[in-house]
Formats: C-alpha cells, structure tokens, sequence
C-alpha cells in the first residue's frame, strides 16, 4: 500500500528569490491518488504522474522543467502537462503556512524580536527560541573579531534563521543518497556564506596543491576518489569547500560527505546539510542507544551502502568520510586536540568498496584543522540539540599522496594484520599533516610549517608563494 499523502509542496522554477520558500499542494486522499494521475495546485493541475513506492524521499524535476516537486510521498514523474488555473495564488513561490517573520528583518532588534513572536506563537518550542538567541550573540561575537559589520551579521543570521524555522513548520527528510540543493533556493551558498565570516583566511593554508590537481584529474576520468579524513565540527564540509573554493571549485562542489544521523535530523543542522550532496548513515557509537530503532537504522545503514556501491560503480566520485566514527575530541589531560583513531573496519569496507567497483579507485589521507569555529561537547552526547560556541579562527586542510594497499601491507601475514595496517598507515599520514597544519595555523610558523611531503599555500591570496605577505582575504558574499 502507497503511503498516506502529507505536505506536498511544489515551486515554480521562475521565482528565484533567495527568500522563496514553497506553495502547497492540495493533498488528496491515498484512494485517490490510485485512482487519479493528477494534482491540483494554486497554479494549476499537474497530470500523468506516475508514482514508485520504491524511490528515496527526494527533489525530482518534472519531465516539463516546469516545477520541482517535493515531500513525504514519493515522486516518480513521467509525461507531465502542466494545466494553468483560473486564479493563481498570490504569491507564487512562497509557502502558505511559512512564516515570513525573519524574511524582512534588517536589524538585531528586529530579530530578536522575531524569535520571540515565532516562540510566542508557538511555530517554535521555547528551548530552541532561546537556541536560536544564543546561536546569534555566539555567531555574531565570533564574526566582529573578524570584522564584520553588524549589518553583514544581521543578513546572515536572519537567513538561518529563516531555514531553520522552516525546518520546524516543514520538515525535510533526507533519502539515504541526498545531493545539494541548488535551486529553487541555494542550500550550498546559504552554508558557504554563513560559515565565510568565521574562517581567518589570512591564517588558514593549503595543503599539497598538486594532489588536488591530481584529484581532480582523476575524477574527470571517471575514476573514484575516497579522502580518509578526521572529522573536528558540524562546520566541516563549508570549511573545506571555502578552502578549495579559489583553486579547486570542482571539488568544492563535487565532494560527497558520509554523515552521522545528527545532521539530518537536527533542525539547526539541516538546513546546511541541505546544501551538501551526503550519504546518510547512522553511527556505530550511537545506534544502539534506542533498542527498538537499532533493526530500522541497520536497514538504513545497508541501503546507504548499496547507494554508495552504485555510486562508486558509475566512477567519476569524490567521497569522503571520516573512519573514526565521529569528531575529534581533546586529550581529557593535556586538552590537546588530535585525530580521533580510525576504525580499520570502516577503513576496510570502504577499500573494499573501492576496490571492486567497476571504475578505479583511488585512497588518499586528508587532514583538517577547524575545531576552533565551531568546537563539539568535550564528551560525546546522545541527545539532539547541542550547545553551539563558535569562533573566528585559522584553518588548514592537506591531503597526502595516495595510499597503495599492496606497497603499505607487503610484509603483512594476514588479511586482518593487513586491514589494520593499512588503517594505521593512513591515520599516521593523516596525524603527520595534521600537526604541520597545527604548527602553521596555531604556533604562526604559516608556510614555514611546509615539509619535504607538504607545501602549504594560501590560493586565495595573490602572493600565497610569499610568508611575508598579507593574503587578500576573500570577499563575503551576499
């Protein structure tokens, strides 16, 4: 049986207005969408629609490019006409139930203010009223240390809040393979944007240009790409694309992130999970934690596997994923923070995986310097919702060269020994660029920190050769 209908949106692709949300369908029973092969909408009727019960929750684009259709029940389209109505909607482009509270806010008092009307109207629960009030003093102290003005500040918040707003009026699902969202409305830029103001480009480097060219060579082949990385904050994916972004753009937008369930269930997480093409998984650490959740999460986690498997067949793929399981911590004694230890079952899979696509496929260390933006609990928690610190800080991301089973593993006398060898061979590349990027971002050694195996630059600066100089800081964005 097909799923009972709940909250169909559609947009016309025309309104591109970064505020655009969304116009609801007229949501017909389950009986009668068996019986009918239309939908009506404020702006007419859509017809010859097909549906598969066995598609994701996912955006699909309808035959006629025309509208882009949404929501809980899945979509398959074929043969669509579209049927003008006799008296379109107002306002086309923007969700009847969507509060347009924070859409003309210009000033902090104004948003401000709109938390506590969305609160008091009870579109949002109190605790994250008071979240959404602590996130903008948090964001905004961070990005004054850098320079931003007010106004600047107030823009970007108001965005978020928006989205995150929605995601408390309409919540979106994630499907086990999700890919940005771009249009109608920019998920990737709103992610880029807000996290620009928190990154110190004139203390943040580069890691081995050259094997990001040779990354994207490879992809444009139509080989794969896995980058073994350690994981420090919910800001990553936005950090390393702004980091790529002036020299690598390709890969900035082409990367795929293996992601915990936190990001795609977190109301304050997924509008920026929206904007990042993502394999959504459930973590080992935490799937346990409710008994009578850990067979659907299992269920979850294979079909995650069998989209990467199809992914990874296909080839041309940049992956990444983080084998730890999760964000790196501090030392509970010296508070020095370093790469959590890799899982060498999750190393071993993704090999595997790698290994017996139908494309080559290619295994490469990837290390990230962040913590500081955004820095997780110092313990791990279970519960939905953490607090968020932000800061203006320096960062750095490097990858090594290319780890070859056969070379790291040939004295190896088991298949087990070899796995586990494998894993602690990328982690201690992973370790080794980790601390070059500490020793230039944190004890001001910049690219003097550079190594015979890592030359840090600054891509976004004119004189990156230079140490001496001041990089120009890329430009904020509205």
């Amino acid at each position: 049986m097909m799923a009972t209908s709940q909250a169909f949106h559609f947009v016309p692709l025309p309104c591109r207005s970064q505020n655009s949300a969304v116009a609801p369908l007229t949501s017909p029973s389950r009986h009668s969408l068996h019986r009918s092969s239309s939908l009506k909408g404020p702006y007419g009727t859509i017809r010859n629609i097909s549906f598969d019960r066995n598609r994701d929750n996912r955006s699909l684009w309808m035959k006629s490019n025309i509208w882009l259709v949404y929501g809980r029940l899945n979509l398959k389209v074929k043969n669509v006409a579209y049927v003008p109505s006799a008296s379109p909607a107002k306002t086309p482009g923007v969700a009847r139930s969507h509060s347009d509270t924070f859409l003309s806010v210009s000033t902090e008092a104004e948003l401000l203010s709109g938390i506590r009307k969305e609160v008091d109207a009870n579109r949002i629960p109190s605790k994250a009223g008071y979240a959404m009030e602590e996130l903008y003093h948090n964001y905004k102290d961070a990005a004054l240390i850098g320079g931003a003005p007010v106004e600047k500040i107030v823009e970007i918040m108001a965005t978020v809040l928006d989205r995150v707003l929605l995601q408390f009026e309409d919540p979106f699902t994630f499907p086990s393979y999700h890919e940005a969202i771009r249009e109608p409305y920019d998920y990737y830029m709103f992610g880029q944007n807000y996290i620009r103001l928190l990154l110190d480009f004139r203390n943040s480097y580069l890691g081995n240009t050259s094997y990001f060219d040779k990354i994207e060579a490879q992809l444009k082949q139509g080989e794969n790409v896995v980058l073994l990385s350690n994981h420090q904050t919910e800001a990553d994916p936005a950090v390393m694309a702004l980091l790529l972004e002036a020299s690598h753009p390709y890969l900035a937008q082409k990367l795929i992130y293996i992601a915990g369930d936190r990001v795609v269930t977190d109301p304050f997480c997924k509008p920026f999970s929206m904007g990042r093409n993502l394999l959504c998984v459930y973590s080992k650490k935490h799937i346990n934690d409710e008994p009578e959740l850990v067979d659907m999460k299992r269920k979850a986690n294979a079909r995650s596997l069998k989209e990467l498997a199809i992914l990874l067949r296909k080839g041309g793929h940049l992956v990444w994923i983080a084998p730890s399981g999760g964000r790196d911590r501090p030392d509970p004694v010296t508070m020095i923070w370093k790469p959590a230890p890799f899982e060498t079952t999750s190393v071993e899979n993704i090999r595997r995986l790698i290994e017996h696509s139908k494309a080559p496929g290619h295994l490469y260390p990837l290390a990230l310097l962040c913590y500081k933006l955004m820095p997780p609990p110092i313990q791990v928690q279970k519960e939905i919702g953490e607090e968020r610190l932000l800061g203006f800080s320096g960062t750095g991301l490097s990858v090594g060269a290319e780890l070859h089973f056969e070379e790291i593993t040939s004295d190896c006398d088991s298949i087990d020994q070899a796995a586990e060898c494998f894993s602690q061979a990328a982690l201690e590349q992973v370790n080794a660029h980790y601390d070059a990027l500490v020793q230039a971002v944190s004890h001001g050694k910049g690219m003097n920190a550079s190594t015979d195996t890592l030359v840090l630059s600054q891509p976004w600066s004119v004189n990156s050769s230079t140490s001496n100089e001041k990089p120009r800081v890329p430009c904020h964005s509205s």
